[in-house]
């Protein structure tokens, strides 16, 4: 009676024991089971997204490895890509260190890719030149990450995260491949998403002038010239500025007036010297002229 007793005293101190650290595990990370990305940056740097393919409970073995290989190339060449991506998902692990895993690995995220769901095709492209460096297809998923990033970026009303990572993202590859033939495909890229940004800022220099905010306005030109000078918007934002000048030179009290008479003097010849071929130089021109007649009728006032 007393070894009986003995063991199960034993039995429930083990088993005690065994909740405490499995509750110790889960106090470390109490969100494991609930866990989510929240921008492209953490999806691909921190955490492997969760799969959006429905798997079936079919299990590939080393016994059907051939065969199901066959058959995922079979569904790939066929544009069959969630089927496809299915099975090379469950390839892969055994194909670790092998000839195959580098291919199966590169298809898998192509498939995400062609199937354009590009936040994770970005993440296993990433993965792949992580894993695989040096081979025939690095550099191809480096690019492809590019362009998963770059079709990731929203329009420019939005909050432009995503947009700022893709910068940082087709930077990161010009820098490790300055050889390569896709470099001026890289900048095509890059442009586009740094004037997304400059018109981002730009629609909200126009929203501070249309609400008589001219102060902000003028800072956020200012600011908007320092970043984006080379940008598509530069020439009409100083336009902008012209006009944001001159209207507020124009509803200020008369001691106000010749300053800022003069600040749309100085908004037009910035203009003028930096954008000489600008189809707004002309237009700016009668807020010029404007500008300096008033300012003479306010130093005859003066005398």
């Amino acid at each position: 009676m007393g070894k009986h007793l003995f063991i199960m005293v034993l039995c429930f101190l083990v088993f005690a024991n065994v909740n405490a650290n499995v509750s110790k595990l889960y106090s470390l990370n109490p969100n494991s089971k609930t866990e989510q990305f929240h921008s492209l940056r953490d999806s691909i740097k921190e955490k492997k997204p969760k799969t959006k393919f429905s798997f079936n409970s079919n299990k590939v073995t080393f016994e059907s490895f051939d065969e199901n290989y066959q058959k995922a190339l079979n569904y790939y060449n066929k544009s069959s890509y969630i089927s496809a991506a299915q099975l090379f998902e469950k390839l892969y692990p055994l194909s670790i260190g092998t000839p195959y895993g580098d291919t199966i690995l590169f298809l898998f995220a192509d498939c995400y890719f062609k199937n354009k769901d590009y936040q994770l095709a970005a993440y296993h492209f990433k993965d792949y030149e992580r894993r695989y460096p040096g081979t025939e297809r690095t550099q191809l998923a480096a690019l492809n990450c590019v362009k998963a990033c770059y079709y990731i970026s929203p329009s420019y009303e939005v909050d432009q995260s995503d947009t700022k990572y893709a910068i940082d993202v087709i930077n990161d590859y010009i820098s490790k491949y300055p050889n390569s033939k896709y470099i001026e495909e890289c900048n095509t890229m890059l442009d586009e998403l740094r004037n997304k940004l400059a018109l981002k800022d730009f629609e909200i220099i126009k929203l501070y002038y249309n609400t008589e905010n001219y102060k902000a306005a003028q800072i956020m030109v200012r600011n908007f010239m320092k970043e984006y000078s080379y940008s598509i918007y530069a020439p009409e934002a100083l336009y902008v500025l012209v006009l944001n000048n001159y209207d507020f030179a124009s509803k200020s009290v008369d001691a106000k007036k010749k300053d800022r008479y003069l600040a749309c003097a100085e908004a037009y010849d910035a203009l003028s010297v930096q954008y000489p071929t600008s189809v707004f130089v002309q237009k700016a021109k009668t807020y010029y002229d404007e500008s300096l007649k008033q300012i003479n009728i306010l130093n005859t006032k003066n005398q």
